[in-house]
C-alpha cells in the first residue's frame, strides 16, 4: 500500500514538471517572444525612410499647432492707405525696345502687377494704373510710384535711379520716398544707383502734374534693359519686392 502511494506521488510530480517544460516552450515560441528587441531610433529611422506619412503622423501628433485666433493674426499697418502704381507705357506705347522684340512696357507690366499684389497681401489699397490713365488727374494716394526701364541700347550701362517732380509741394515727404525706394531696391536686387543718367522726362514726368499736388511721387527706372537683363527681365518678382520694400519704407515713416 505504501508502495503505490509512493509510485502515485512520483507520477504526479513528473507530470507537473513535464506540464511545466511544455508551458515555458509555449511562451519561449510565440512572435512577440521571437520578435528582436525593439530600438527606438532603428525602428524610427526605417519607418520615416520608407514610409514619410508615419514621421507626419508622429509630428502631428507629439507637436500639435495651437489654432490661431483672429487678435493673433497681424494686420496691416494701416489697411486705409492708398498706394497707385503706374505701369510706365502702359496703353500708350512700347517705351524702349529690344532687338529680340521685348520691350519696356511688357518689363514694366510684369513688374507692375507683382507689386500691386505684394501690396494687396499686405492689406493696402493699391490702383495699377497706365501711363496716361485718366485717374491720375488730381489722384490721391498716401504714394504714387511710376515703374519704368532703361534702355536697351547702351552697353555696358548697369544700374537705377529713382527721382521726383523738381518743384515740389511737399519735398521733404517726397525726398523720403525717393531715398526708401533708392535704399530698399538696392539691398533687393544689388544694382548700383545711377543717378547721373536722371533726365528731365523724370523730374517733369507729366504725372507727377496730374496727380493732387499733395500725393506724394516718384519714378523709378528700374535698371537698363541690356546690362540688367537678367534682374529686371528674368528675376521680376525679385525687382517687385524692392519696390514693394521702398513703398513700405516710405509708408511707415509717414505721419
Amino acid at each position: 500500500m505504501l508502495l503505490l502511494a509512493g509510485i502515485s506521488l512520483m507520477l504526479a510530480v513528473a507530470l507537473s514538471v513535464r506540464l511545466e517544460v511544455r508551458k515555458r516552450v509555449s511562451i519561449a515560441t510565440t512572435p512577440a517572444a521571437l520578435a528582436p528587441p525593439v530600438t527606438a531610433n532603428a525602428d524610427d529611422s526605417v519607418a520615416h525612410r520608407d514610409n514619410p506619412s508615419a514621421h507626419s503622423a508622429d509630428s502631428t501628433a507629439h507637436n500639435a499647432v495651437p489654432s490661431v485666433s483672429p487678435q493673433d493674426t497681424p494686420s496691416p499697418h494701416n489697411p486705409s492707405q492708398r498706394v497707385g502704381i503706374v505701369s510706365g507705357h502702359a496703353g500708350y506705347d512700347s517705351g524702349a525696345v529690344c532687338p529680340n522684340g521685348l520691350t519696356e512696357a511688357e518689363v514694366n507690366m510684369a513688374v507692375a502687377k507683382i507689386v500691386v499684389e505684394m501690396l494687396r497681401q499686405q492689406g493696402y489699397q493699391v490702383d495699377l494704373l497706365e501711363e496716361f490713365d485718366t485717374r491720375l488727374s488730381g489722384y490721391r494716394a498716401d504714394a504714387l510710384v511710376s515703374i519704368h526701364a532703361d534702355s536697351c541700347e547702351v552697353p555696358g550701362a548697369s544700374g537705377f535711379k529713382v527721382a521726383r517732380v523738381t518743384h515740389s509741394a511737399i519735398p521733404e515727404a517726397e525726398d523720403r520716398l525717393v531715398e526708401c525706394l533708392y535704399r530698399e531696391y538696392e539691398a533687393a536686387t544689388g544694382l548700383p544707383r545711377h543717378p547721373n543718367s536722371i533726365t528731365d522726362n523724370m523730374t517733369n514726368y507729366h504725372a507727377f502734374y496730374e496727380i493732387d499736388p499733395y500725393t506724394p511721387g516718384a519714378i523709378i527706372e528700374t535698371g537698363f534693359l541690356l546690362e540688367d537683363y537678367a534682374y529686371i527681365v528674368r528675376r521680376p518678382r525679385m525687382v517687385a519686392r524692392g519696390i514693394v520694400n521702398g513703398i513700405l519704407c516710405f509708408l511707415n515713416q509717414s505721419p
